[in-house]
């Protein structure tokens, strides 16, 4: 990703920036990318609604496919992961299944 630019008002250097400037800038890019990824979060939504709709996966089908496909991305060890879960399960008792 490149370097964002910055409007720098009354000749002042990068140094001279200052953080409200800086906290702008960032806001205004994120601003930007977020409206040109709102088509794609549609389509994302619609392609859900399709499965769900058509009866081929459920939520609960969509919901862990995409936790495991993005644990697998993330190249999870899944013995830490199941270790941490035991953790969690001994500290709060068993999940409740809703």
């Amino acid at each position: 990703m490149s370097q964002p630019s910055f409007v720098v008002v009354d000749g002042a250097t990068e140094e001279e920036v200052s953080k409200d400037e800086y906290v702008i800038n960032y806001l205004k890019g994120l601003v930007a990318l977020e409206e040109a990824m709102e088509p794609y979060k549609e389509q994302k939504r619609e392609l859900r609604a399709e499965y769900i709709e058509n009866n081929w996966l459920t939520k609960d089908d969509i919901w862990a496919a995409v936790k495991a496909f993005r644990l697998y991305k993330a190249t999870a060890d899944m013995d830490d992961l199941n270790d941490m879960f035991d953790l969690i399960e001994k500290q709060f008792g068993p999940s409740e299944v809703s």
